[in-house]
C-alpha cells in the first residue's frame, strides 16, 4: 500500500477571527493541508508556534501589537525551518520589504483566491521563494528612489533661515507679506526678500505652493507667536 502523503501543518496568524475562520474554513477543503492553530497577535505567535510547529505560518501583516515581519521574525528566530507566508491587504512596497527582511519566502493579497493561497502554502513548505527576484529589484528601486527623494527635502526645508521658518509659519497660518512685516516689526520690502528666498530653496512658484510643499515635505509650523516688541 502506499503511504498517505505527509499533510503541510499550518499555523494562522490573523487577528480578525471572521478571516481566521474563512482561511481555516477554506484550508480544510484541501486534503494536503491542516490548520494546526490560531494566534491573534504577534506576542501569541512565538508561543503558539513552538507548541504547534507548523511548516508554514500564513501571516496577516497589521496586527494589534506589531507588523507580520515582527511575528515571521520571531517565528524564524524560534525555528528557521518554519516557512512564512504574507497574507495582507497592504500592497505597500514598504510592507513588502518588511516581510522579505523577515525571512518570508511569500507575500499575497487578501483578494487572492483559495487555490492561489494554498499554492503558496505548498510552495512555501517546499522551500521556494515565491516573490520573484524581478519584483524585489523594482521595490528596491522604488525605495531607493523614495528615499533620495526624502532627503532631498529634509536638506531643502534644512536650508531654511530661522528667520525665514518663521516667515513660513506665519505664512502657513494665512498671513500675507504685510501682515507678516506687521507681526515681525521688519519692513515690508525685507518680508518680499525672504520669500523670494524661501520660495526659490523649495522650487516653489508661489507663497501658496510654497506651504504646501513644505507641509508634505514634513515642516510642522508652530503656532504664531504675538508681535515681537
Amino acid at each position: 500500500m502506499t503511504a498517505p502523503p505527509e499533510l503541510t501543518k499550518v499555523l494562522i496568524v490573523e487577528d480578525h477571527r471572521v478571516v481566521a475562520e474563512g482561511l481555516w474554513a477554506l484550508l480544510a477543503e484541501y486534503s494536503d493541508l491542516t490548520v494546526v492553530g490560531w494566534a491573534d497577535s504577534v506576542a501569541e505567535t512565538v508561543p503558539m508556534a513552538k507548541e504547534m510547529k507548523p511548516d508554514v505560518a500564513l501571516v496577516d501583516f497589521r496586527l494589534p501589537d506589531g507588523t507580520g515581519a515582527d511575528a515571521a521574525g520571531g517565528i524564524r528566530a524560534h525555528d528557521p525551518s518554519v516557512a512564512i507566508v504574507i497574507l495582507s491587504a497592504d500592497a505597500s512596497d514598504s510592507a513588502l520589504l518588511a516581510a522579505v527582511e523577515a525571512g518570508a519566502c511569500g507575500y499575497l493579497l487578501k483578494s487572492a483566491s483559495g487555490d492561489e493561497i494554498a499554492s503558496a502554502i505548498r510552495s512555501a513548505a517546499e522551500g521556494e521563494t515565491l516573490i520573484p527576484a524581478s519584483t524585489l529589484v523594482e521595490v528596491l528601486a522604488r525605495h531607493r528612489e523614495d528615499a533620495r527623494s526624502t532627503a532631498e527635502q529634509t536638506e531643502r526645508l534644512e536650508s531654511l533661515t530661522p528667520r525665514e521658518q518663521e516667515i513660513l509659519t506665519l505664512m502657513s497660518h494665512g498671513l500675507d507679506n504685510r501682515a507678516v512685516a506687521e507681526r515681525l516689526s521688519i519692513s515690508y520690502a525685507t518680508v518680499r526678500t525672504h520669500v523670494r528666498r524661501i520660495l526659490e530653496k523649495l522650487e516653489a512658484r508661489s507663497q501658496l505652493e510654497a506651504v504646501a510643499k513644505a507641509a508634505e515635505f514634513g515642516f510642522k509650523p508652530a503656532q504664531p507667536e504675538g508681535p515681537e516688541e
